[in-house]
């Protein structure tokens, strides 16, 4: 079996994800507001739409992970951690 990530481990990969989501929702919208939002023109946008929900499942799983590997340590906030602006 392979080695499950410590909990440190989770939070660091819970804090890079989230601030790559916001990377990709700030280009995403940078690319709507200055390209058409159909033809050939919109697919880089839809292309990292796309990203951002593959990196929300992602999230989404490994909270699962999370819970079932550090029940005792595991909250929301270790993959969706509050922004600080």
């Amino acid at each position: 079996m392979k080695p499950r990530l410590t909990f440190d481990e989770h939070a660091e990969l819970g804090h890079a994800l989230a601030s790559i989501r916001d990377e990709l929702l700030h280009r995403t919208t940078q690319l709507h507001n200055a390209y058409p939002r159909t033809g050939q023109s919109a697919v880089p946008g839809k292309l990292l739409k796309d990203a951002t929900e593959a990196i929300d499942a992602a999230r989404v799983k490994l909270e699962r992970e999370l819970n079932e590997e550090h029940p005792e340590l595991a909250q929301p906030s270790v993959y969706y951690p509050i922004r600080e602006d």
